[in-house]
């Protein structure tokens, strides 16, 4: 029986001005042009949030506050599966330069579903939209 991979993966769902950050995987990524929320593999000995911010530092340039943790999320793709960490950031400081992604774009939360998202993102995608209805404005 083979043994299916699986990764743990961190993601960063960057808050600015009422907006969240998507960005768009390049036609050189596995997924190529689907939307995700930006990080990484978590390495071995790594906590999540150092991941992350070592993560956003490398694909992005910008440093990143962690705000809030939301639950974990696993996708079983055809290939792989993949556990999501999804944290909820403001930039600290630094200006985004993209390093791995095509594009980049700012959305109203209510939004979000618009684009063509990684299928492991979209659970996250729930899970946030469920904490905004929660958090009083």
């Amino acid at each position: 029986m083979s043994t299916i991979k699986h990764i743990h993966v961190t993601c960063a769902i960057i808050e600015r001005d009422g907006l969240v950050l998507a960005a768009q995987r390049s036609e050189d990524m596995s997924l190529p042009l689907k939307w995700e929320f930006p990080g990484g593999k978590i390495d071995p000995g790594e906590t999540p949030e150092e991941c992350l911010r070592r993560e956003i530092v490398e694909e992005m340039g910008i440093h990143v506050l962690l705000e809030k943790c939301l639950p974990a999320s696993t996708h079983h793709y055809p290939k792989f599966a993949v556990t999501l960490y999804p944290f909820v950031c403001s930039i600290a400081s630094g200006e985004i330069v993209l390093h791995e992604h095509a594009a980049i774009d700012w959305l109203p939360p209510k939004e979000l579903h618009g684009l063509d998202w990684a299928e492991a993102d979209v659970p996250v995608i729930e899970s946030y939209l469920a904490e905004c209805e929660s958090c009083p404005r």
